[in-house]
């Protein structure tokens, strides 16, 4: 038996787009024609040698994988990183077998379940019930099999009191929480999960992370894409960075994860804001960290956000605010140019300006973060507001999302420093004193 379940050779996978070059609305006339003439281009087509080639302006090729080679060994827990776009979830389904490549080969040895969109591999007419045993029989797996594991898919999913209830009746929360079930519980030789688990709330993340480190640590093999660096470190001990359809790197995972990092800020551009007319007119919005703009902020470091304005005209006690949300829509906070009266923006001048905020490190949370850039005149109207004008991800690669610490409640996640002294070290002047506070204290709650 081959130690590799998966050998990946020079895999590519080539979409067609397809681009409108006529206008929207034709007449009967008109689309008659057309339809002969696409007749007549096909069998033209069809009469070239296959060297031959009739271009079409409203097409365009676009490889969403371009020679992709690598190899998975029994056991491995291999994380798939990298920006959208990057050809993550297309690698995944050809190994998922939803989809064929353009080009190369997969070899995969052993049974495959995928999670990779919600409600993919159900059916939205059959019930909780019903799906469990069509995915089932799909792995592979005969009916005594899948009974012996349904009441511990059905306790892990939470969706008891639908089971019998049609799927096109559950919330896309259910329908995740079912699909993984299923998938996990089946015992498949490889599991396949894509970012898909971001769809369930938080508790149901911890749980279906613990269940995937399970799954790997029973020696079955686990190939899993998110973009929560903590959960890739602690899940995974290998991973490969994918860009633009082609591996960057593979390697152990720490590594792999600053490199996405460090080329994550690299391949970023600053916000060009539309003009907006009138006394203040904001440019431009960049976010900066290590001195390089970037869209991935590493949340152990501070980061700076920068905003290009032109002051058209003087206007008295105008301020410069930016309002940043989380992916709820919950303000983490607010700040102006006037929280640091050591510059009154009071005096703001006219002409072209760069004005810049830097925020600590160890503050925020992991998820998507919105900022909103205005700018008004305190108490009494606002000037000018770009609601949302730029989304980052913000990262913690160091964070174990099994620890109770993970994810804290609160908007924000400060990482504070606490100090402890024992009271036998203690100074005898200072420790009489504490002494002295205790005993009043207690007569205080006796009286």
């Amino acid at each position: 038996m081959s130690e590799y379940v998966i050998q990946a050779e020079g895999l590519g996978k080539k979409y067609m787009i397809g681009h409108q070059t006529r206008p929207r609305y034709e007449t009967l006339r008109d689309a008659v024609v057309d339809s002969f003439t696409r007749l007549g281009r096909r069998g033209l087509r069809l009469l070239r040698s296959s060297s031959q080639s009739v271009s079409d302006p409203g097409r365009e090729e676009l490889w969403a994988l371009r020679d992709v080679s690598f190899e998975v060994k029994r056991g491995d827990r291999l994380g798939v990183i990298g920006r959208n776009g990057a050809g993550k979830s297309t690698l995944l389904k050809i190994l998922g077998r939803i989809t064929d490549p353009t080009r190369g080969r997969a070899a995969i040895r052993g049974r495959v379940a995928s999670l990779l969109e919600v409600g993919t591999g159900f059916h939205p007419e059959l019930t909780g019930r019903e799906n469990i045993f069509l995915n089932g029989a799909i792995l592979g797996m005969s009916k005594s099999e899948i009974k012996s594991k349904f009441d511990e898919i059905v306790a892990f999913s939470e969706v008891e009191r639908f089971l019998d209830t049609p799927l096109k009746r559950y919330s896309s929360g259910m329908q995740v929480r079912l699909a993984f079930a299923v998938a996990a519980h089946l015992e498949p030789e490889i599991l396949v999960v894509d970012e898909v688990l971001a769809v369930g709330d938080f508790a149901f993340q911890k749980k279906s992370l613990g269940k995937m480190r399970d799954v790997a640590q029973g020696g079955r093999t686990v190939l899993f894409v998110s973009h929560d660096m903590g959960a890739i470190n602690t899940l995974c001990e290998k991973a490969m960075l994918l860009n633009a359809g082609s591996i960057v790197a593979s390697g152990a995972t720490r590594e792999i994860v600053a490199k996405y990092l460090d080329m994550a800020s690299g391949l970023y551009s600053p916000v060009r804001v539309p003009v907006h007319r009138g006394e203040l007119h904001l440019i431009g919005v960049d976010v900066t960290q290590n001195g390089r703009s970037t869209n991935v902020i590493n949340s152990r470091q501070p980061f700076t956000i920068a905003i290009e304005y032109e002051n058209v005209e003087v206007v008295p006690g105008s301020r410069l605010m930016v309002i940043l949300r989380n992916q709820k829509g919950e303000v983490i906070f607010t700040t102006s140019d006037y929280d640091d009266l050591t510059e009154p923006a009071a005096n703001r001048r006219t002409g072209r300006f760069i004005s810049t905020v830097t925020i600590p490190a160890k503050l925020l949370k992991e998820g998507s973060i919105y900022a909103t850039v205005a700018a008004d005149v305190r108490n009494d109207r606002m000037i000018c507001v770009v609601p949302d004008v730029l989304r980052a991800d913000v990262v913690d690669p160091e964070c174990d999302p099994y620890a109770e610490t993970h994810r804290r409640d609160g908007v924000v996640a400060p990482i504070l420093t606490w100090h402890m002294v024992p009271v036998d070290s203690s100074p005898p002047a200072e420790q009489s004193k504490w002494e002295a506070r205790s005993t009043n204290s207690m007569q205080r709650v006796q009286e």
